[in-house]
């Protein structure tokens, strides 16, 4: 199970960061407009992909969550604010 957490980490990760390669690229304006439309939405699935990731890792999180007793219990995710 460790590899398989490891492995969306690394692919969320490595998507992120093709997000990221994606905007400066973008920004720095130099692309022709095909190439800015296929960059937009290459990035645009990624970050499809990237929520569907999260989402997932969310529910995870609310089903392995447990009660005092040790049972399971569904409970929801508390995003921790900065």
């Amino acid at each position: 199970m460790a590899q398989k957490i490891q492995k969306e980490t690394s692919s969320l990760e490595s998507a992120m960061q093709r997000i990221s390669e994606i905007v400066t690229s973008m920004e720095e304006g130099n692309l022709p407009l095909e190439n800015l439309i296929d960059s937009y939405e290459e990035g645009i699935g990624l970050v499809k992909e990237c929520q569907e990731k999260l989402d997932a890792a969310e529910k995870r999180i609310q089903i392995i969550t447990r009660n005092a007793q040790g049972a399971m219990a569904l409970s929801e995710f508390e995003e921790q604010e900065n």
